[in-house]
């Protein structure tokens, strides 16, 4: 017998069989999530609490007040390939990475490392790969030209080329090197106390976001690019807040440390639409900064449009 299908039950069908597609892409996307970028520090190169640091921000952690929190550095994950890197090797590594690692338990160092400069808190965590912690192997790391001459030329950094731990690989400014599978990070030169290496931002583009990481940079007025040109290119930006505002080191000649005060950003983009502050994620917190431990000093920022990062923050790249 010849069967026949009225208009009503073929739209039905096609209903069914659309839904279903939808339920097994949702399921896939569930299963395989594209790659992530998670935050896995927040705070400038001594971290906090800050060592010898006596002042009330620092005694709520000893208090038992405040939880430590761990020096900026950044991790990206990609489901698709099972890779993992991490942007910056602090000096708070082994919590960083092992924290990155849940994401592929099977692994056991990173696939690449990236670095921005030679200040502590962004490279020193590079001696956890050499024969007296993890004896890693070949473990690839991404560097400026002058970065790469600095850890190949003194020691105990060289010792790590020498043994294979780490293989140095070139950075080139405004130029995008490929992590695969879709992921690019393309470094930005900015200005900054360059003593042992130069300085950069970095771009992280992939399938679906592009973030700029910048965790150090001078007055925003030394810089070759406008601020908020550079917003409308990114959609999501992560940007020095060492120190608050001046006078927050009461002993010290702030103007050489000159990075830019959240005052002074916040000044600098405060008549921008909200959708183009609300990219703003304030990272590398100094221990005097209040945005690092202060509840309501957050949220202040919050109300004007801007954000604070955190420690366990994920972007979806």
């Amino acid at each position: 017998m010849r069967r026949t299908f009225s208009i009503g039950k073929l739209v039905g069908l096609l209903l069914l069989l659309g839904s279903t597609a939808m339920v097994l892409w949702s399921q896939q996307e569930e299963l395989f999530p594209g790659p992530q970028l998670l935050v896995l520090g927040t705070a400038q190169d001594a971290g906090y609490p800050q060592a010898a640091c006596i002042k009330s921000c620092c005694a709520r952690h000893w208090e038992g007040n405040e939880p430590k929190r761990g020096v900026v550095s950044l991790g990206i994950h990609d489901p698709a390939s099972r890779q993992l890197w991490l942007i910056e090797a602090t000096p708070d590594f082994r919590e960083q990475w092992h924290t990155l690692q849940q994401r592929e338990p099977g692994k056991t160092q990173p696939d690449g490392i990236l670095l921005t400069h030679a200040h502590m808190g962004h490279y020193t965590g590079l001696l956890h790969l050499g024969r007296e912690v993890m004896g890693a192997d070949s473990v690839l790391v991404w560097a400026m030209p002058k970065m790469q001459q600095f850890l190949s030329q003194n020691g105990p950094w060289s010792q790590l080329v020498e043994l294979g731990n780490i293989v140095l690989k070139p950075l080139e400014a405004d130029r995008a090197t490929s992590l695969g599978t879709g992921l690019t990070v393309m470094p930005w030169l900015v200005p900054h106390r360059d003593e042992w290496s130069e300085t950069v931002g970095f771009v992280i583009e992939g399938p679906r976001n592009r973030v700029l990481f910048l965790p150090d940079i001078d007055k925003w007025d030394r810089w070759d690019r406008d601020l908020a040109e550079v917003l409308r290119s990114v959609d999501y930006a992560l940007i020095d807040a060492t120190f608050f505002k001046n006078g927050e080191l009461p002993n010290r000649d702030m103007r050489e440390i000159p990075h830019p005060f959240v005052e002074e950003t916040i000044s600098l983009l405060m008549d921008l639409p909200t959708s183009e502050k609300s990219k703003v994620y304030f990272i590398h917190m100094n221990h005097t900064n209040p945005l690092l431990w202060q509840e309501s000093a957050r949220e202040e920022v919050r109300k004007m449009g801007f954000h604070v990062a955190k420690e366990g923050m994920i972007i979806d790249l």
